[in-house]
């Protein structure tokens, strides 16, 4: 699956990723509406308005976007309705040729890794069906548990050539609590705790490769440009997540040592710049309404293929 994102990159162009991360108030009131009509004030009215909200900004952005990233916590917090939602929009985005990178930030140990790591990018062998879980095509994965967390999402990723994220500098403002600790390695050198996850999840990825790049990918945030040129170095056959973009303060300009020399390497994340932009005054100021949300969307994609076209260039 890496090669296939990475593919898809060189032929829209657009290294960015939208994130369909719903919050009930970016719904617009006329689809919320409409499924309390059917289903009353509920939470399977809230799930059918998600889907209609995903459905529309999909069918508006598909043409000029390699992926989407749903985060699943969006969904959960709506109950049973809410992870049908999620399903619903992995298997539309997957008719729409998109690549899905499961926002799940999963990380156990043991059997329960291997759980997680086969419900989101495994398949269970019933009788004598194979069924796939919830079917995405990457899932991100926190490594704090240690390499027993990882290695069974690893070996998912090596049966069924999908692909992880691994969470290495994050792009909240609180990460450095933890990630920026200097440690001693194992050869005695002092580095950032970050640096040395970056250094495994080479290690991790480094019999899992695609073509050019490694399955095993990491997550680094758009509002840490020199610790990503830093890691960049570290990881240079693994695919970089890169939220923090627009809302969170990142711009195309911190992003240019995400890449590589060919402008490949690094995907950018945008959730709510993009899903919620019809709530922007520069758009409603050339027309948009809540009715018209998605075409908001589309502006908003092409503006941030714009951004990082010209800073890359």
């Amino acid at each position: 699956m890496i090669n296939k994102l990475n593919e898809k990159i060189k032929k829209t162009g657009a290294p960015i990723v939208v994130g369909l991360d719903p919050m009930l108030s970016y719904l617009p009131t006329h689809l919320l509406d409409a499924a309390v009509a059917e289903k009353g004030e509920s939470l399977e009215a809230v799930a059918d308005a998600i889907f209609a909200y995903n459905k529309a900004i999909v069918d508006a952005t598909y043409d000029l976007i390699p992926a989407v990233k749903p985060q699943i916590a969006m969904y959960e917090q709506f109950g049973l309705p809410g992870l049908a939602a999620f399903k619903k929009t992995v298997d539309y985005c997957h008719e729409k040729d998109l690549v899905v990178i499961g926002d799940v930030k999963r990380g156990d140990i043991g059997s329960t890794s291997a759980a997680y790591a086969t419900a989101h990018l495994g398949q269970v062998a019933v009788g004598s069906k194979v069924l796939t879980p919830f079917d995405e095509d990457f899932a991100t994965v926190n490594p704090y548990l240690g390499s027993d967390g990882i290695e069974p999402f690893v070996k998912v990723c090596k049966e069924e050539k999908k692909g992880i994220f691994v969470l290495v500098k994050t792009s909240n403002p609180s990460s450095g609590e933890f990630q920026d600790r200097v440690i001693t390695d194992d050869e005695g050198k002092q580095r950032p705790l970050y640096e040395f996850v970056g250094q495994m999840v080479d290690k991790w990825g480094s019999d899992c490769m695609g073509d050019d790049y490694s399955y095993v990918g990491a997550v680094v945030g758009a509002t840490y440009p020199e610790m990503g040129k830093v890691l960049r170095e570290l990881m240079p056959k693994s695919y970089i997540l890169v939220p923090g973009y627009g809302a969170q303060g990142g711009k195309g300009a911190d992003l240019v040592h995400f890449f590589d020399k060919d402008g490949l390497g690094a995907i950018v994340n945008s959730s709510r710049g993009i899903i919620a932009a019809y709530k922007q005054e520069q758009y409603q100021a050339k027309g948009i309404t809540e009715e018209n949300f998605a075409d908001a969307s589309r502006m908003a994609v092409e503006a941030m293929i714009a951004d990082i076209k010209s800073a890359l260039n």
